[in-house]
């Protein structure tokens, strides 16, 4: 029967489109689906091996053994299998009941050098890849919002990914997402979801007109969209360059129109200046190789692989790392910094193991020059 309902419900997805998804309690129908056969794999690979070893039986009489043996071996195998197979069950429901929403504030004190007296203590807000288009209730972005403005943040960084794929997975969340505020304000860029590519489209007009949507989005809830540009700030007499690229990524699969230099431009004589770049693949290729001066950069992208194992001080894993150097939290090398934020939404599967969805604090210090 529940192969006959996942049949259904791929032709169901082919008539209607996978807009259909979006904004939809039917995200939590497909990672069931998702959840049942990750978690049968584990099943059959013990069946596999059960019937494997039949076979050589058959083969290699001289290997058999005795009926009795061997029907005590595939019993034992098939309970190894059922007792794998609801580990991930188990582990991958919970954490799409429990976790897909459990926000968890990430605090972290970057100390730079020379840093101006006035910028001391500079609180910045971090969120990333909301995917809008994943959530079919606004409770979970209310009480997002309300723990976002309850650290009373001097700036607001917001790195990309706002829908999964149209503008219009917003509309139910503009006055929402609009509470957002900030002493100095809400700055964002675009992640590689919010060009379209990954839906189709009647036409590149239509593609295109989507994506203007999502501009004027952006500027219905009061944020800064910085698309390969930058706006520098007065704060208390230094000045602070927010620098905003388009995606870039070294990835070929996904979409690259940032331009570093051109968003750089103007910033040379600012005090200090931090970057807002949605994939952190961006920071090795470019950011420290040709913009020394560029203190943080802030990225998202990766949301952990929305599976992991982080213990502090212990371990620190999640299949992300085997394509990202930068998956999670902050790195350093040299005087420059990234932080990786793990997103506030979900996409795929719509749940989170190990790896919880995040609200990072980032507060500047200024560090003892040696």
């Amino acid at each position: 029967m529940i192969s006959l309902g996942f049949i259904v419900f791929i032709l169901f997805l082919r008539q209607r489109g996978e807009e259909v998804l979006q904004n939809s309690p039917l995200v939590y129908v497909q990672s069931t689906f998702f959840i049942y056969y990750l978690s049968k794999i584990f099943l059959l690979a013990l069946l596999f091996i059960d019937d494997f070893r039949r076979l050589l039986a058959k083969w290699f009489p001289r290997l058999s053994v005795s009926n009795t043996d061997l029907n005590g071996r595939s019993k034992f195998l098939i309970r190894l299998g059922l007792v794998m197979a609801a580990l991930p069950f188990s582990t991958l429901l919970y954490g799409s009941i429990r976790n897909a929403y459990r926000y968890k504030i990430f605090r972290k004190k970057v100390s730079i050098k020379n840093l101006a007296d006035s910028l001391e203590g500079l609180k910045i807000i971090q969120i990333s890849d909301i995917h809008a288009g994943s959530f079919f209730s606004q409770a979970p972005l209310i009480r997002a919002v309300k723990l976002i403005n309850e650290q009373e943040a001097d700036l607001v960084f917001f790195t990309g990914d706002l829908v999964n794929d149209k503008a219009e997975e917003m509309d139910d969340f503009l006055k929402v997402l609009d509470k957002i505020s900030a002493k100095h304000g809400v700055f964002s860029v675009f992640g590689n979801h919010d060009y379209g590519h990954h839906t189709d489209w009647p036409s590149e007009a239509e593609k295109s007109a989507n994506l203007e949507r999502l501009k004027e989005v952006h500027r219905q809830l009061g944020w800064n969209l910085l698309l390969n540009e930058n706006q520098l700030l007065d704060i208390k007499g230094a000045s602070l360059a927010v620098i905003g690229v388009e995606n870039f990524s070294t990835y070929d699969r996904f979409p690259t129109y940032g331009k570093l230099d051109q968003a750089y431009e103007g910033t040379q004589t600012a005090n200090l200046r931090l970057l807002m770049s949605h994939d952190p693949s961006h920071w090795e290729a470019e950011v420290i190789k040709n913009y020394k001066d560029i203190a943080i950069t802030f990225s998202g992208h990766t949301h952990g692989f929305q599976f992991g194992v982080e213990i502090p001080g212990w371990i620190h894993w999640s299949p992300a790392q085997y394509m990202y150097k930068q998956w999670a939290g902050l790195y350093q090398q040299e005087e420059q910094y990234i932080y990786v934020n793990r997103g506030l939404g979900c996409v795929g599967y719509s749940g989170r193991v190990g790896i919880l969805p995040e609200i990072t604090v980032l507060e500047i210090t200024k560090a003892e020059n040696t």
